[in-house]
């Protein structure tokens, strides 16, 4: 079963925020034994609000369960040697801080991947290890702004805007998870671990790839043109009497079972509508006779109605929409963790083989420094090294 594909794996997690934080999350989804380490005062993924749960931001628990949680001050030698111990016995380490920051702390990539050579290092940085950039650090809006995502996003002469989910943090976690995974196969073939280097830049630009390829190509930025794409027409959002509705009808004959459907058959003749290109062409023509059309009833009376001829729609949603829609249920992608002190806690689950791995009882994102005492004596501590770990760490909460 998916949910169990790791589970001999040992995860050491000193990320932060939401990118990292997600690929350990992945990992632990998939049964690895992830052991996220914190500062005293905790990361600052738990200070993400508002939008609380407990003390805690709601952004912290959405990218954290499964996880096991300790507190080491990095700061102090003896937390560093205690932090090498974990290392020393796990498989992977994924780290989220700039670049250059584990060096100085001891923990870099080429000192520990020298000295445990099955050990897979992930770095996961604004701009990457390398490069004039590497110094910079970054978070999600920034990089959807460097990367000409914030650029193409809206309405001519319109503000700048962003996707509101951090869908380049997401992206990049989802990839550092891949490198992960392909470098566990990598390491049964040959018994090496390695460095991997992923940047929240080369993911935006991942999350881009057709558009950025159509500039490639052709020369041309592309224009703000709202909801629609700029490679298909009709495949944009058109306002109905009571709401929004997404539609796609661009291809093989869609084009003009919608034309029937909207009581417009002479557009299906008409030259400037004839292709799909014709019809990017020629968008605003297009647009202001179908407007009127879709006014004219409910979004419910649209899509029962499209749906019928195999036309792709969607209404334009809200997530009180989203939580309720019976897909979402059927594939279990919304899953519910008990928490001892806070009730109950609702997360989107694990989306890959989701009714099956949204099935088991999901863990809680820790409490700051919960595992600390049971996880170091685990890892082979003496009782003197982890009494001065909770002292350093109760001497940096004060």
């Amino acid at each position: 079963m998916l949910r169990r594909a790791l589970e001999d794996v040992v995860v050491i997690d000193f990320t932060q925020i939401v990118a990292g934080p997600t690929c350990t999350m992945m990992l632990a989804d998939m049964g690895a034994d992830v052991i996220k380490v914190e500062p005293p005062e905790g990361e600052l993924g738990r200070k993400l609000g508002p939008g609380w749960i407990g003390n805690d931001s709601a952004v912290f628990h959405a990218v954290n369960r499964n996880k096991r949680g300790i507190s080491l001050d990095l700061k102090s030698s003896g937390d560093r040697s205690a932090a090498r111990k974990l290392v020393a016995q796990a498989d992977v380490l994924v780290e989220s801080m700039r670049p250059g920051v584990m060096r100085r702390l001891g923990l870099g990539p080429d000192e520990l991947c020298a000295e445990y050579p099955k050990l897979i290092y992930c770095s996961i940085s604004a701009y990457g290890q390398q490069g004039p950039f590497a110094r910079y650090g970054g978070v999600d809006g920034v990089l959807q702004a460097d990367t000409g995502l914030m650029g193409s996003i809206g309405s001519p002469n319109t503000e700048p805007a962003k996707v509101q989910a951090p869908i380049v943090d997401a992206m990049t976690g989802y990839l550092a998870c891949v490198g992960v995974l392909g470098k566990l196969l990598q390491r049964a073939k040959d018994g090496l671990g390695g460095h991997l280097d992923v940047s929240l830049m080369n993911a935006a630009m991942s999350l881009q790839q057709s558009a950025i390829s159509d500039y490639l190509a052709t020369g041309e930025l592309p224009s703000k043109i709202a909801s629609a794409a700029p490679y298909s027409a009709p495949n944009e959002a058109f306002e109905t009497a009571d709401g929004w509705i997404m539609v796609a009808a661009y291809n093989g004959n869609r084009w003009n079972e919608l034309c029937d459907l909207l009581g417009l058959p002479e557009l299906i003749a008409d030259e400037r509508f004839t292709t799909s290109p014709k019809r990017v062409a020629h968008r605003d023509s297009m647009r202001q006779v179908l407007m009127p059309a879709f006014a004219a009833r409910t979004t419910d009376h649209w899509l029962q109605l499209l749906r019928t001829r195999d036309i792709f729609c969607a209404p334009v949603a809200n997530y009180e929409d989203l939580i309720r829609h019976p897909q979402v249920a059927a594939a279990s992608m919304i899953v519910s963790m008990s928490h001892p002190s806070l009730g109950t806690i609702r997360v989107p689950g694990f989306p890959i083989n989701s009714a099956e791995c949204n099935a088991r009882e999901h863990v809680t994102a820790p409490d700051l420094g919960q595992h600390t005492d049971e996880t170091l004596r685990r890892f082979g501590l003496s009782e003197s090294e982890i009494d001065a770990v909770l002292r350093s760490s109760f001497d940096r909460r004060r």
